[in-house]
């Protein structure tokens, strides 16, 4: 998506440009804060104004829209969105949450005086919960699948089986994210020390180990890996010349989960990240701090979920016990023996 800022109003604008210059976030994420606040402050519009009987939401022009609108919001009008989102939008709770993330952030700015300008003395969001989530495990593939997933990648062009053989093997070895993969240059990698320069989020750098299996595939791929005059640093490379694209790497992924007979178990470039973290904390006894620092995770918090599939496994493992479901067979003792009185 691209933002245009000529449909923001001002103080829109203000917390795009503080979020790029002064937070230094992503523009994946400025783009999803953009998305996620757009949506309400059309809302917003929407209901504080005379629109049109019949206009959709996402045909509303919110540049027009008065600061005093936003300033004077209340709880009530936060209840009343979050209540829309969930009743006419159908958004789940995730969806919810990351929509009030967004929200919550745009609000701290203006109490805080960070956009020029513009103030409020009360935050609204201050106060306001954000819905349950509901936890889940992650998917993931188990070792036999990853594997099927390796041997049955499709071979139609030798050049393209190299760079997607290349692609799953940094996924469900590296526990990387789709746009640390997307965003790797050539002098990213150092062959020398084998270890690999990752960009994640917040643009936060970290260097992990590429073990032997990542670094064949490597030197494999850059031995076809095609030049490129727009892009000469990206390591992966599009038939257009240009770095190669998300959705192109999550096609690529779809379409080997496809040929693997894989592709009806709800995985994604993102589930593979939990296959490679996964199979780390199962085989290779793992810390969880190691692995927070080989996936990039703020917290160990988020890295805990691994254990929990650990000990998921271990239940599974007792329970398979041929004896598990062995009971006694003898009448316990003092309870009702023959005999006595």
């Amino acid at each position: 998506m691209n933002i245009d800022l000529k449909e923001c109003p001002p103080y829109l604008r203000g917390f795009i440009t503080y979020l790029r210059a002064v937070r230094g976030r992503s523009e994946r994420t400025v783009e999803a804060y953009y998305s996620d606040l757009r949506t309400y402050l059309r809302f917003l519009k929407w209901t504080t104004q005379d629109i049109p009987d019949g206009t959709a939401l996402s045909e509303i022009d919110i540049k027009d829209l008065p600061f005093e609108t936003v300033k004077n919001v209340t709880m009530g009008g936060i209840y009343e969105y979050i209540n829309y989102l969930a009743e006419d939008s159908g958004n789940n709770e995730r969806t919810r949450c990351r929509k009030l993330s967004a929200m919550r952030s745009f609000y701290k700015a203006l109490h805080r005086d960070k956009i020029e300008g513009y103030h409020i003395d009360k935050n609204p969001m201050e106060n306001i919960d954000s819905p349950s989530l509901r936890k889940t495990k992650p998917k993931y593939l188990d070792l036999e699948s990853s594997r099927r997933l390796l041997e049955n990648i499709p071979n139609d062009s030798s050049d393209d089986y190299i760079r997607d053989y290349c692609i799953i093997t940094l996924f469900i070895n590296c526990g990387m994210r789709l746009s640390e993969l997307v965003g790797l240059n050539i002098n990213d990698i150092s062959f020398s020390d084998s270890t690999m320069r990752l960009l994640g989020k917040g643009n936060k750098e970290r260097i992990i180990h590429i073990n032997k299996a990542c670094t064949a595939v490597l030197k494999d791929y850059l031995d076809v890996r095609p030049e490129s005059d727009i892009d000469p640093n990206a390591l992966f490379i599009s038939k257009k010349k240009r770095r190669i694209s998300r959705r192109r790497v999550e096609q690529i992924v779809e379409n080997c989960l496809r040929s693997s007979s894989l592709e009806n178990r709800g995985i994604s470039t993102h589930k593979l990240r939990h296959t490679a973290a996964t199979l780390m904390y199962q085989y290779g006894n793992v810390d969880t701090l190691v692995l927070k620092e080989i996936l990039g995770h703020a917290s160990t918090a988020t890295t805990e979920i691994y254990t929990h599939l650990a000990n998921e496994n271990v239940r599974k493992a007792l329970d398979s016990n041929p004896l598990a479901d062995e009971t006694p067979r003898h009448t316990p003792r003092g309870k009702d023996r023959p005999g006595k009185e």
